[in-house]
């Protein structure tokens, strides 16, 4: 059992990258300053989110907000290079340490100074400069860690309320000065230490520690003994074992082209080698790792700032986000099924024995069970990761011989927490600045009002903007970023005219989802491509075919909440089972094939396909119209074929 993983991050972003490049910059010095940044940063996390008030410290939430950064943006500018493939740790990333943790012990010290002075908005020339060196080392941070898109993108709004004052239309706002801006994006409320930043602090962090100490304990290699123990023998099983496993870890890392790079080096030649075509098998892994991201009980960053956004608590995203990230799941079991008996691919012949899997990591999965009974009804979104990171560490040590968890593992366990916390900080940091310049100016809310009237409350023509911004933005920016940008100045328009707040959220959260799996940036896909040797392009439109679901979900939602378990039970339950009728026929009519009737012709594909179609439609009609549609087309398909092998005499 190995007891690392390369991907334990809650959301990476540079995305296709040595998965050791890190590992190798903290050496020596960095190693143990970033061990030590650490220990004291989830001290305090664990100090503060407990209220435990060790040595009487019970710094006010400001303070604690500029202690996460300086603590974690400094194991940040030790872990992520200047320059990609820079290996060695310069004289620069220590001074950057030494500023960003010099600033924030100072801002923390003095944080309810800041706001009883209301030094957002005017405040003295020394802590201005401070402030302005502040919003510098943030996009320093961001820059390291996210994307160039995403960095020139938060340049621009960063400085946004020093020329909104010159923009057309519903881009006005209101204009402030250099000093203004700086001032109110280090000590503003809605800028650095915002909302997401502060989701990160509050909640965030204990569910890294929980990846981490799954990961490195051995958890990745036990979900795919489990997995492959559960399916591994059953037509075209590889495929169903990347599905279940990749779900199940991508559910924990939260990125999908990281869970890739970890699931997908065993899943891809496993499917190769029983038969999968190396475009399919890398469609397959991608789809699975990118719908990660989507799995309840842990959906990654996005999902908790959604929360806070929606002012409502965790739980609720995770019971909306059930129904429909099982339907995608279903859908990608039952088309590798069908296309595994279209092919006559079998299993692997042998697989780990499941009671002896159990037996050697039943941990884990009480470990995910306890975690989601105080998620779902206890609501401990704060503490409960942490206990169950606890629990599973009291075992680590407990099996530290069968699992090599020595001293040198818990340290490096500590460095990897700092790392993936660090990765998240740094972006959010950044990220923050977007938010502030929106709030600050006040465009956030005339530009909902105003895409509302453009749309003259056209609610198909703002779907369609909705689906296509998010999309776009989606191709150069993280989930989270994207998500974050699309909830200030989308989710408000779509509410405006009638759509479920939790709907209108979920649908840009999946839209920002959909570019990891479609070309021409296909991350996702192109990571599965390099590993299945396969061109990119190809499984990339392979992946959008296969994981069509990620598309319709969405707009199916939004237009029937029943499918997030919105409304009566018995609405519920009507959606819940035509929306699994559609998609068996959808998949039916994807992969030409289906039980008891074998090969498809073209016209019972076309067929199936549109009364799959017309069963997602949330209308009593056409869920009745699909049916008769699927049955008709069913039993003349079924007629034809015993036709066709003389079994009906003329």
């Amino acid at each position: 059992m190995t007891t690392r993983s390369d991907a334990p991050a809650i959301e990476p972003t540079r995305e296709i990258e040595d998965p050791e490049a890190r590992s190798k910059r903290l050496r020596g010095p960095a190693f143990w300053a970033a061990f030590v940044m650490t220990a004291i940063g989830l001290l305090v996390s664990v100090n503060q989110m407990f209220n435990l008030g060790l040595g009487g410290f019970r710094p006010v939430s400001t303070a604690y907000y500029y202690l996460m950064i300086g603590l974690f943006v400094g194991v940040g500018y030790l872990a992520f290079p200047a320059r990609k493939g820079q290996v060695a740790v310069r004289w620069y990333d220590w001074l950057l340490v030494a500023l960003v943790l010099g600033a924030s012990l100072w801002m923390a010290a003095n944080a309810q100074r800041i706001l009883d002075r209301g030094w957002n908005m005017e405040a003295p020339t020394l802590p201005t400069a401070l402030a302005g060196l502040y919003v510098l080392l943030a996009l320093e941070a961001l820059r390291r860690t996210g994307e160039i898109i995403l960095f020139v993108f938060c340049i621009v709004f960063a400085a946004f309320p020093l020329y909104t004052g010159h923009m057309p239309g519903f881009l006005w706002g209101v204009q402030l000065d250099l000093a203004q801006t700086v001032t109110e994006h280090a000590y503003g409320l809605e800028s650095i230490i915002g909302i997401p930043m502060q989701v990160v602090a509050d909640t965030l962090i204990g569910f890294i520690v929980f990846g981490v100490v799954l990961a490195n304990t051995g958890g990745g290699s036990f979900f795919m003994d489990f997995a492959s123990s559960l399916m591994g023998r059953t037509r075209g099983g590889p495929a169903k074992v990347a599905i279940v496993s990749s779900g199940l870890f991508g559910m924990l890392s939260g990125s999908p082209t990281s869970n890739v790079l970890t699931t997908g080096t065993l899943t891809i030649p496993t499917m190769k080698r029983c038969g999968y075509s190396p475009v399919y098998a890398g469609a397959v892994e991608a789809c699975a790792s990118t719908g990660g991201c989507l799995m309840p009980p842990v959906m990654g960053a996005a999902a908790f700032i959604m929360a806070n956004f929606l002012n409502v608590p965790y739980a609720e995203v995770v019971t909306a986000a059930f129904l429909p990230a099982i339907l995608f799941y279903l859908a990608l079991l039952l088309q590798t099924d069908l296309y595994a008996a279209r092919n006559g691919l079998l299993g692997v012949p042998s697989v780990p024995n499941l009671l002896g899997t159990l037996k050697q990591g039943w941990y884990y999965i009480l470990a995910l069970i306890g975690l989601t009974v105080m998620l779902l009804m206890w609501r401990m979104e704060g503490e409960a990761p942490f206990w169950v990171a606890l629990f599973l560490l009291g075992v680590a040590v407990l099996r530290r011989k069968a699992i090599g968890f020595d001293g040198r593992a818990s340290c490096q366990l500590v460095v990897d927490v700092g790392q993936a916390v660090a990765q998240l900080v740094c972006l959010i940091a950044g990220i923050g600045l977007i938010i502030g310049a929106m709030s600050i100016t006040g465009v956030a809310n005339s530009f909902s009002r105003e895409l509302v009237q453009y749309a003259g409350g056209n609610l198909a023509l703002l779907l369609a903007a909705g689906a296509l911004t998010s999309f776009v933005l989606g191709m150069g920016m993280t989930a989270s970023a994207c998500y974050i940008f699309l909830a200030i100045v989308l989710a408000p328009a779509l509410v405006q005219v009638g759509i479920d707040p939790m709907a209108a959220h979920l649908y840009i959260f999946y839209w920002g989802i959909v570019s990891f799996i479609t070309p021409p940036v296909a991350l996702a896909a192109i990571a599965a491509a390099s590993i299945a040797k396969a061109d990119a392009m190809a499984v990339g439109f392979k992946a959008l075919r296969v994981g069509c679901l990620l598309l319709l979900l969405p707009v199916l939602f939004v237009l029937q909440p029943a499918l997030i378990l919105k409304g009566e039970l018995s609405l519920v339950i009507q959606a819940a089972a035509t929306a699994t009728l559609a998609v068996i026929l959808l998949s039916a009519a994807f992969e030409g094939y289906l039980w008891r009737l074998g090969r498809l012709p073209l016209w019972a594909r076309i067929g199936f396909g549109v009364a799959g179609l017309m069963l997602f439609v949330p209308e009593g009609l056409t869920d009745l119209l699909g049916v008769i549609l699927g049955l008709a087309v069913g039993v003349a398909a079924f007629l034809g074929r015993r036709l066709n092998e003389g079994k009906i005499i003329k």
